[in-house]
């Protein structure tokens, strides 16, 4: 090809994505790099960008760059600077790196709703969004600073504006790390805007009774700091679907895939099996339903078959249909109001204006209580013809599913009262269920477990649950338990449970449990939340220690013994670490029992590290997995399979070792993991751009084997596998049936591995016993009278609505908060007080400072470098106990004056004359500080630092 045909088409792909450099260039850093172009060139390219905007300079940019005559080697030039300035994106474009149509179309979306979101989020703290942009690797440095720049000279709005228009260049995938930047940066309001979820269900797992904080609950809050892995993305989810993850993947991504609906309405291009029929025809009729049918066997068709007929009888009627939790169909107006397209801030808008709208649960309850709060952005039950539930087994006490149907259950009882008025009532949607298991809670007998679903009916106002026949169509995997042998040997666990035993004895402590198992850990939290509050520091420190070799235990039984070692050497090294004072003037106190346990340590380091290295007392989980891992790559064709462990450090460490052994490879094991989006891990998420990524591959088959946290259980978009092993991963009986669902291929297998000390095998065999507990229930329920079916659905209606009417009642009483003063915090390591609630400040609303000036001779403060954490604020380092080295919080940095900003989890705080030791949130705590008053402050050190000017 001569070099003039070659111009020919690289001018032509320039001026074909003229409009996507429009929107990805930067034009000011690429001028740094195009050396082609002569100076005057560029200073009237960046003249047009201050005067016109950096869009209008892209244009006369490409014009310079596409000026001929062409200098040598010009397109690669132009690549090059692209590149050069972090503009991937646009130089990916040239070349030839498209993106993926869809993904394409989405970003388009994520990229125009930033512009309708610009007058909300121009009030964000731009300085720290931005540092948390760059620290997360999502903007340049020179951006960066630019946008710090343009902060300290023309405001926060105008480089917010700036900010806003730098993220949308990034490549597909910035959305959901800018919206999980908006959620760490504690910018509540516009996280929620922009589609993450509330904070409401956050106490789920800590409140003994929904809506009602409780810090005392016994279920231990700090178990949340593990890296177990609970964080199942589905629609029901308010919060924790993180970092911007799709809020319906599993139902949308799904129904996507279904063949497109065009031309005439009346022609039927969806056809289902019998047994799919069969479940449909009541919800065809009008009828509130539950559909409980295994993972793969069509919901997600019957979904889109009953939303097609829904729609064209509602406007055979002359009617609006409006389908609400639902999907992409070419024939009906269809839009997508989640995690990432994040039309909610016209949700309202949306809902007049299309079809079907795919929609978080959080989002509807939102605009939901707009409405009842008389707010002109809302939406009306009345407004909405369909609802379709996705996983809808979560609709049960304080669920976000619940909450939006607890508001249609009072629509409905206060209709019987207008119809006994013969008053007009006010029409509901129709409500349709979809699950692949119901669950029985906590039942153990089959009465129990029929409330329990009877209780869900209820929720969900189903007229009857449909379970269907599938008859040949049942694709049920082969169920193997492989149980695994104790260790003949086990030199490393033994060595760790000596010194366990060692430090028992030291605290005077004999407990029941199990070393190395869960129900271990359990006690050792709770008791050092016990010792934390009697102030008895021996028995506290010893707790913390007792914690790390259980940890350690656990990995070594679940991985290697390597990576146990690991895991507590670096723990005793950072705790030394905390033990030294950045100036050899102080010295941190060093308890007697401290010192016994680093000696402790130290003694048998060298024993459990040489233990760690032979590979003959690794433990019999991990080569039966192998084995079973290399039986299904030998004896099954295209073998592909899904691996479920516990924590993200297993998934992790569990791919590496596929990795580094050879066995693996011969046989063809591609291998590779993903674990959820949550930041309750110590283990860094994975976004959903890269969850993508890895689904990806292992839907085209460039990974074979997915080693996978709780996250692919449930909610993912997850290829048919030929076998599911369940690595010493405890679950419940839901859980279990999601997993099994997995394996959809024929012939498929379904593995149970035990671990030691993880009571897998016993709890597998509980699932069972609930499944079918489950399927009797059903079957009873599907039995009973209609008569006595709708009297007991009526009964537990009622109660449901006179318990939510007496829990905001209670809650309104307990919403007494303590005074500043009726609150105390004391150091959590040696019990020694820190201050009262009156020396405490709030800065924007989030971070509580320590405003007196007495506070500074209670700690030390250590430099950057420990930080182990990203914060949402400048800081000068980490302050720590003068006496004991406990960290307290970090040194904020706060319009150039410093403020010690504590953190509460390193507390016991006194309210009331009673002790807490288990906040680890200050929203938590039932008191309320003053705002940070700047001016004050400000004027206080002035003056101070004139009084040492004129002395």
């Amino acid at each position: 090809m001569s070099v003039s045909e070659n111009n020919l088409i690289n001018e032509n792909l320039i001026e074909s994505f003229r409009p996507r450099l429009r929107a990805y260039v930067a034009v000011e850093p690429v001028l740094d790099y195009l050396h082609f172009l002569e100076p005057e060139q560029k200073e009237d390219i960046r003249h047009r960008a201050r005067k016109d905007g950096n869009s209008a300079a892209v244009d006369v940019l490409i014009g310079a760059v596409l000026r001929k005559p062409h200098p040598a080697g010009w397109f690669q030039a132009f690549v090059d600077a692209l590149s050069h300035a972090e503009c991937s994106h646009a130089a990916d474009v040239m070349r030839g790196k498209l993106p993926d149509a869809a993904v394409e179309a989405e970003n388009d979306i994520c990229m125009r709703m930033i512009d309708i979101l610009v007058p909300s989020l121009v009030c964000m703290d731009t300085k720290e969004v931005c540092t948390m942009c760059y620290a997360r690797e999502l903007i340049p440095k020179y951006d960066q600073d630019q946008i710090l720049h343009l902060a300290a000279n023309k405001g926060q709005r105008d480089a917010a504006r700036e900010l806003l228009k730098i993220i949308v260049r990034c490549p597909p995938g910035w959305y959901s790390q800018f919206v999980q930047i908006l959620r760490d940066t504690e910018h509540n309001d516009l996280y929620k805007l922009m589609g993450g979820f509330s904070d409401d269900t956050a106490a789920k797992t800590t409140t003994s009774e929904p809506g009602k904080a409780n810090p005392e609950s016994s279920t231990c809050q700090r178990l949340d700091d593990k890296d177990t892995e609970d964080d199942v993305i589905d629609l029901y989810q308010s919060e924790e679907a993180s970092e911007g993850e799709e809020a319906a993947p599993k139902l949308s991504r799904s129904l996507e895939r279904l063949p497109p609906v065009n031309g005439d309405l009346d022609k039927d291009d969806i056809e289902l099996r019998d047994y799919q029929m069969d479940v449909a025809k009541p919800a065809l009729e009008g009828k509130n339903i539950i559909i409980c049918l295994p993972t793969g066997s069509g919901k997600t068709r019957i979904a889109v078959y009953i939303t097609r007929k829904h729609l064209d009888r509602k406007r055979a009627e002359g009617k609006t249909g409006k389908v609400v939790l639902l999907v992409n169909m070419h024939v009906y107006k269809v839009e997508r109001v989640s995690g990432q397209s994040m039309h909610k801030i016209s949700f309202t808008e949306i809902v007049k204006n299309n079809d079907v709208i795919i929609c978080t649960a959080q989002i509807l309850e939102n605009y939901l209580e707009k409405t009842l709060k008389g707010e002109d952005e809302g939406v009306h039950l009345k407004d909405i013809s369909l609802i379709i539930i996705d996983e809808c087994h979560h609709t049960k006490k304080d669920e976000v599913y619940n909450r939006v149907m607890m508001r249609y259950l009072k629509q409905k009882n206060k209709n019987r009262i207008m119809l006994k008025e013969q008053k007009e009532i006010v029409p509901l949607p129709q409500i349709l269920g979809m699950t692949a298991s119901l669950g029985v809670g906590d039942a153990t007998v089959l009465k129990a477990a029929e409330d329990y679903i009877l209780q869900i009916c209820a929720n969900l106002d189903a007229s009857q649950i449909w379970t269907g026949n599938l008859g040949n169509y049942s694709k049920e995997p082969d169920k193997k338990i492989v149980h695994v042998e104790d260790k003949e040997k086990d030199p490393f666990g033994d060595v760790i449970k000596k010194i366990m035993n060692v430090i028992q004895m030291h605290a005077e402590l004999s407990p029941t449990c199990e070393l190395g198992s869960q129900s271990y850990e359990q006690w050792v939290v709770q008791r050092e939340q016990q010792a934390a509050k009697e102030e008895d520091q021996k028995v506290r420190v010893c707790m913390e220690h007792l914690r790390r070799y259980n940890d350690a235990l656990i990995v070594s039984n679940t991985i290697r013994m390597c990576d146990a070692f690991r895991f507590l050497n670096k723990k005793h090294e950072e705790e030394l670490k905390s033990k030294s004072s950045p100036d050899d003037e102080h010295v941190i106190k060093i308890s007697d029992t401290e010192r016994e346990l680093f000696k402790l340590f130290r003694e048998n380091k060298k024993e459990l590290e040489k233990l760690s290295e032979n590979q003959s007392y690794e433990n019999d989980s991990l080569s039966q997995l192998q084995k079973s891992v290399l039986y299904q790559f030998t004896t099954t064709e295209d073998a592909r399979g899904i691996v479920f462990t516990k924590m993200r450090q297993s998934a992790i460490a569990l791919s590496h070792w596929i990795q580094e052994n050879p066995k693996f490879a011969d046989v063809g094991v591609k291998v590779s993991y993903v674990i959820g989006g949550g930041n309750q891990s110590v283990v860094k998420p994975m976004t959903s751009t890269e969850q993508k990524a890895v689904l990806n591959k292992f839907r085209s088959g460039d990974v074979n084997l997915l080693i996978a946290t709780s996250v692919a259980q449930e909610g993912l978009d997850i290829p048919d596998c030929n076998f599911v092993i369940r690595y010493g991963c405890v679950t419940n009986d839901i859980a279990m049936i999601q997993a099994k669902g997995r394996a959809r291929a024929q012939n498929s297998n379904y593995i149970v591995i035990e671990v030691k000390g993880s009571g897998v095998t016993e709890r597998e065999s509980v699932n069972d016993y609930r499944v079918n507990l489950m399927s009797k229930a059903i079957t009873r329920i599907q039995a009973m009278d209609p008569a006595e079916y709708n009297k007991q659905i009526g009964e537990y209606q009622m109660q449901a609505l006179l318990e939510d009417k007496m829990r905001m009642t209670n809650n309104k009483k307990h919403k007494k908060l303590a005074l500043p003063s009726e609150v105390k915090l004391s150091c959590r390591h040696c019990s020694k007080i820190v201050c009262t609630g009156d020396d405490i400040q709030i800065i924007k609303g989030m971070h509580h400072v320590n405003v007196s000036s007495q506070f500074r001779e209670l700690f030390i403060q250590k430099g950057n470098t420990s930080l182990q954490e990203p914060f949402d604020y400048e800081t000068n380092g980490t302050i720590a106990c003068k006496d004991c080295g406990q960290k307290w919080g970090t040194m904020m940095m706060y319009r150039a004056i410093e403020c010690p900003c504590l953190h509460v989890k390193n507390f016991v705080v006194t309210i009331k004359e009673k002790k807490f030791s288990n906040y680890t949130k200050w929203r938590d705590l039932p008191a309320k500080f003053p705002a940070f008053d700047y001016t004050e402050h400000a004027s206080c050190l002035a003056l101070d630092s004139d009084e040492e000017f004129e002395s």
